[in-house]
């Protein structure tokens, strides 16, 4: 493509049509529900669109109000590009209650994608912690807001960037303090607002920026609740050199945009690259990582953290499975705990026990990464399945059968057709009841290494034969480090991830997300998310049929720490006009114990709705670090129509096509628009 080609797709790229701009008022509802491809689309100049750029504008003449002030920190002390002064609320003679706002007044509209707020650098006395930012036109009608969350308490620049918005004024509003909740003061030393150019959007919709006060690098939706839990290592901001036995966490409720934080000790488990799988009562049950020996186990109903028992293999960056009789399989993970030898193991829930499978031997999977067995063994694409037999997908071109029944075995199931190892590539089982697994991207080594787009179709059927493999179209952007999930109608998502595999560097990162149908077996790009996501992100389908993709850094002081996340809404979610299609809704599912959907397998679910559906399918809760979401899988199901809006659902009959533990059930209309997850538990 010569150079005056590529610059009028930049341009192109970058006319201010917005659905942000339709929302705020500025323009014609866009056709943001539709399936159409992207105006410009070329992949050399769109990796890195106009809407992830962010600098700060110009601040002359600009104001800015406070709900309060002390005498002496007025709040124009935030524009006055003094970093010594602040702006602090009243504390003297009385001290002014929380919340506190102030607002900037830019004094004519802007495009602007984010904000940034810098601390008071003299000490942490009112540094804001829960807060939201909205934005307005008018300074009356401010409309949802375009960020929330929890600031982490120290003395750092806090970036919030969220998707392009025409607007004049811009309020922060502060909840909490970070350093105290009884603490009802807030400061500030400045703020700036930041902008950059629209793009035309292809299909879908991002929210607001979620702030955290952690850089999220791994995660799981909780069961019942539908938040989602995440954390960072023992710090917020990087990982290795552990004082000792603890992890930062914080929580997301979607139903409040609250974010909270908590610190784990009582487990002595850094739980930073570890293995992640959801039990068959909901619990993520967290393995190795930094303390490579260690088990520590979420139970989402007490909101307590417990020990299990050490893992017989020390590990990090490892996977690990649900298996068909809910017991938990994890193998590789020479990132600690020594190189080589991480053969397979399982762990009972029930009798909190691990058994080593010396014959499920860890050198069949083995890429040829130039890293050695330190790289060569990690993130595997692990499916649980018949029998208590597990499928190993990838990275390695070659495929393997791990058995867990007495010490175990492995065997060879073939290459994955004519692809090459693809470390930190992604894998999803879109279709469980036929055994399909999409493929996606990665790399030939872990790092130094550029990304591939390739993608394949995998089915598996009876454990030990050899799975079928079919080559489909290569995703628009090559990708190694992104995250991907499947959508309740059998769509596959995959976001973020960069051109160029290199850790802690968000260069080359890919800001369009695609979505793949089974029907076409091609992908669609997407509209951009607003902050690269890249190593250390995380990639989650949450309980409305939203994706949330969030984190990326988690290095210290580099400047690729993203204390944040976006959610995605998919085009099934819009009328062509681009306004909110009208969702089904699941008034009643039965057989209920104690008052929740409870079924074994092969049982039959009668499913109430207040309208018409469709289509019907169990998707099951997620849990993402390292690009790695192993239990992660759907399953559609058959519905019939026994009355009006009532259905009868039978559930396959294979505990490895389904396995137990906590889904999402959705059911569809006939324009393919979801319902709301209704939590089903599958009882072993």
């Amino acid at each position: 493509m010569s150079y005056l080609i590529r610059v009028l797709a930049i341009c192109l790229a970058v006319r201010l049509s917005s659905v942000d701009a339709w929302e705020h008022g500025a323009g014609p509802a866009p056709n943001n529900g539709a399936a159409r491809q992207f105006i410009v689309f070329d992949p050399t100049v769109a990796g890195n669109p106009a809407v992830a750029q962010a600098v700060p504008l110009d601040r002359t003449g600009w104001t800015a109000t406070a709900d309060s002030s002390q005498s002496g920190n007025a709040a124009s002390s935030v524009l006055d590009g003094d970093t010594g002064t602040i702006w602090h609320t009243a504390y003297d003679p009385t001290v002014a209650q929380l919340p506190h706002n102030i607002v900037i007044d830019m004094k004519a509209a802007k495009w602007i994608n984010g904000v940034t707020i810098m601390p008071r650098q003299d000490g942490n006395n009112g540094n804001i912690g829960q807060h939201t930012i909205e934005v307005s036109q008018d300074g009356t009608n401010w409309g949802s807001p375009v960020a929330t969350g929890t600031y982490l308490n120290d003395k750092s620049l806090k970036t919030t960037i969220f998707g392009n918005r025409l607007a004049r004024y811009v309020r922060i509003t502060a909840r909490t303090e970070a350093q105290s909740d009884a603490n009802q003061w807030t400061s500030a030393a400045e703020i700036n607002i930041l902008a950059g150019p629209d793009p035309i959007l292809p299909p879908g919709q991002w929210s607001g920026t979620i702030d955290f006060p952690i850089v999220p690098a791994a995660a799981a939706v909780v069961p019942r609740t539908g938040k989602v839990l995440a954390w960072s290592a023992w710090a917020a901001t990087q990982f290795g050199g552990s004082p000792g036995g603890y992890t930062l966490t914080a929580t997301y409720d979607p139903a409040t945009g609250v974010v909270s934080q908590r610190r784990v000790s009582n487990t002595a488990h850094d739980m930073f690259c570890p293995g992640i799988s959801m039990d068959f009562n909901g619990r993520p049950v967290v393995t190795g990582g930094n303390d490579a020996a260690k088990t520590s186990i979420y139970d989402p109903i007490a909101d307590t953290w417990t020990s299990g028992s050490n893992m017989k293999i020390s590990r990090g960056y490892q996977s690990s499975t649900t298996l068909s009789d809910g017991r938990i399989f994890t193998i590789g993970g020479s990132w600690s705990g020594g190189n080589g030898g991480k053969n397979g193991e399982v762990y009972n829930p029930s009798s909190n026990t691990w058994t080593l499978l010396r014959s499920a031997t860890v050198a069949n999977m083995l890429t040829k990464d130039r890293g050695g067995v330190y790289r060569a063994d990690n993130h595997a694409w692990l499916f649980g399945w018949k029998n208590g037999f597990v499928f190993q997908a990838g990275p390695s071109i070659n495929m393997n059968w791990y058995g867990t029944s007495g010490s175990g075995s492995v065997k060879l199931s073939g290459p994955r057709a004519s692809d090459v190892d693809a470390m930190n590539g992604n894998a999803v089982m879109y279709d469980a009841v036929a055994g399909k697994i999409l493929t996606m991207g990665g790399g030939q080594h872990y790092q130094a290494a550029p990304g591939i787009p390739n993608t394949h179709v995998i089915t598996i059927n009876n454990p030990n034969a050899s799975a079928t493999v079919t080559k489909v179209a290569n995703m628009a952007y090559a990708r190694a480090f992104g995250n991907a999930v499947v959508l309740p109608d059998g769509k596959v998502f995959v976001s973020g991830g960069q051109g160029w595999a290199e850790p802690f560097t968000d260069n080359t990162a890919v800001y369009y997300p695609e979505l793949w149908d089974p029907a076409t077996q091609t992908w669609t790009v997407m509209a951009p998310n607003a902050v690269p996501r890249t190593y250390h992100s995380i990639g989650l389908l949450l309980n409305d049929a939203t994706v949330l993709i969030g984190g990326g850094g988690l290095c210290g002081n580099c400047p690729t720490n993203h204390f944040d996340a976006e959610i995605w809404s998919p085009p099934y979610l819009f009328n062509a006009d681009g306004s909110r299609a009208t969702r089904p809704r699941i008034t009643a599912v039965t057989p209920t114990t104690s008052g929740n959907a409870e079924v074994a397998v092969g049982g039959t679910l009668t499913v109430r709705t207040d309208s018409a559906v469709s289509k019907f399918s169990l998707v099951r809760m997620g849990s993402a670090t390292h690009t790695v979401n192993t239990d992660h899988r759907r399953v559609p199901l058959t519905g019939t129509r026994t009355t009006t809006n009532q259905y009868s659902v039978k559930l396959p009959t294979d505990a490895g096509v389904l396995l137990p533990g906590y889904w999402m059930l959705f059911v569809m209309n006939d324009r393919g628009t979801p319902s709301l997850g209704f939590t089903v538990k599958v009882k072993l």
